[in-house]
């Protein structure tokens, strides 16, 4: 995965809002992750349309932060997520 890849969820995993516990879940077959609300603001970009590069913007806006930072800590999050076939670039 590099910045001009298009990262979507892959056809397994559903992220979900639970009312319950007001948090993101990435809901995958016969298991589940709560995700922190930097993870989620992630993963709802990941639709296959943006670019790598262009979540990095504007989350580095969103939150006010480095762009450097900001894309350090999303490849390393979505590289994670693309290893445990979460998360794949799109076709």
């Amino acid at each position: 995965m590099d910045a001009s890849s298009r990262p979507r969820l892959a056809p397994k995993a559903r992220l979900r809002f639970d009312r319950k516990s007001s948090r993101y879940m990435l809901l995958y077959p016969e298991r589940g992750l709560v995700l922190n609300p930097t993870a989620a603001d992630v993963l709802q970009r990941c639709t296959g349309e943006r670019t790598v590069g262009s979540i990095v913007e504007e989350l580095a806006q969103k939150y006010g932060h480095e762009t450097p930072a900001v894309e350090r800590e999303v490849m390393d999050f979505l590289q994670t997520m693309a290893d445990r076939g979460l998360v794949q670039a799109a076709m």
